[in-house]
């Protein structure tokens, strides 16, 4: 049996957040996979079988603004979620500027998740 449920990929390299997310997008009717660094998703074979990516801004080695720059030079067009632990707005306004569905501030709530996926859904 397939599973036809949207695939979200996490990236960050905060091991609770890939620990506990994925729960909640299963929670959510999402089939979920994690990865701890931008390297790693890039190197897997799920690249164009995400449906929407959740980012980590801040990561070691390539940020998550530097992932979706590269995503879009490859031509890849997955709808991207930031998730930061940095208030800055300067950072939210220009990912959002550069084409993300949003940019949520950890720790953020089931219900600021569940409507930026739903956005996501829209523009996929």
């Amino acid at each position: 049996m397939t599973d036809t449920r949207l695939l979200v990929s996490v990236v960050d390299d905060d091991e609770s957040v890939r620990e506990s997310l994925p729960d909640l997008l299963k929670e959510f009717g999402f089939t979920a996979l994690t990865f701890s660094s931008a390297e790693e998703f890039l190197e897997s074979d799920i690249v164009l079988r995400t449906g929407c990516l959740i980012l980590d801004i801040a990561m070691p080695g390539m940020s998550g603004p530097e992932l979706h720059r590269e995503l879009k030079r490859r031509g890849v067009q997955t709808p991207i979620i930031f998730i930061t632990a940095h208030q800055d707005e300067a950072v939210r306004r220009d990912t959002i500027e550069q084409g993300a569905v949003d940019c949520l501030l950890k720790p953020f709530t089931d219900t600021a998740l569940l409507n930026a996926l739903n956005a996501a859904l829209r523009a996929n």
